[in-house]
């Protein structure tokens, strides 16, 4: 069985004492479609590329996907959204806000949302840019700060205050617009500091960014060298693994990290493998 399948056959059928610390979020850039749920419906079904084999257009409510493959929830929230800016944005949310109750919205923008000004006004546009049949009540976005080496924690009481949620903390280098990122977590402590005291979350895309580690190896490495001293010298902090993609980070939240500790689960950043990359010459 690939990572893939395991990890979300875990997730679905041990769901009972999983969910709690690991969630299965989607994302702008997976189709709706793929999820059936339809607008404002109760049921979230896991599909075809997921765990069920069943393709969205054969799922009848009530039947058709197998036992342990159909998870029931009021309505999806999205812990882990690419609003983008500019025009794409409106295109985005004609899709996010026939989807989902709440959006946590990535700070990764070009420049990057580093101050709560910025986030208030991304939050703004965001507003600005929903389907004019869209009801606001009805959807909610939730914002946090793109952390870098300058944060400080005036400006973590700042955005507190103002109802930001939290922090994304990108290494930096590790993937798109993450240039302006964290190049030493201890740079951010004073941040962090703030963060907890506060009682806002840390959002972490766990990864480290040296050429000399494996780029397959590179979550479990992140584990072992930055969020184990992280958790221990900030016992209190709310911190998420983002789309998590490793046995290794399974375990670690699952077995070893305390309760401060969450995960979630991108479905499909697990379809594919080394293999599919490798197999018949790099592509």
């Amino acid at each position: 069985m690939s990572l893939a399948r395991s990890l979300l056959h875990r997730t679905v059928h041990q769901r009972k004492t999983l969910l709690p610390k690991i969630f299965i979020v989607s994302s702008s850039t997976f189709h709706p479609s793929s999820w059936h749920c339809g607008s404002r419906s109760p049921q979230l079904y896991i599909t075809r590329n997921m765990v069920s084999g069943t393709t969205p257009s054969t799922i009848q409510p009530g039947k058709g996907a197998p036992v342990g493959t159909r998870i029931t929830i009021p309505m999806p929230d999205d812990f882990h959204h690419h609003g983008r800016d500019g025009a794409k944005t409106a295109s985005i949310l004609e899709h996010a806000t026939q989807q989902f109750h709440r959006c946590l919205f990535m700070p990764n923008l070009q420049p990057p949302v580093t101050t709560t000004e910025k986030a208030l006004a991304y939050k703004k546009h965001i507003m600005d840019s929903m389907p004019a049949n869209c009801d606001p009540s009805k959807f909610v976005p939730v914002m946090v700060l793109y952390l870098t080496d300058h944060t400080t924690p005036e400006e973590i009481k700042k955005a507190h205050e103002a109802g930001i949620a939290g922090v994304k903390f990108y290494p930096a280098g590790a993937t798109t617009n993450s240039e302006h990122g964290v190049s030493n977590i201890r740079k951010c402590y004073s941040a962090l500091e703030a963060l907890q005291e506060c009682n806002m979350m840390l959002c972490i895309h766990s990864e480290v960014t040296s050429p000399s580690i494996d780029i397959f190896e590179r979550e479990p490495a992140f584990i072992q060298e930055i969020l184990k001293p992280l958790v221990k010298d900030f016992p209190k902090l709310k911190i998420t693994m983002e789309h998590i993609s490793t046995k290794e980070a399974v375990d670690y939240v699952m077995t070893e990290a305390p309760d401060t500790v969450k995960a979630s689960i991108t479905c499909h950043h697990l379809l594919y493998n080394r293999n599919h990359m490798l197999v018949g010459g790099i592509r």
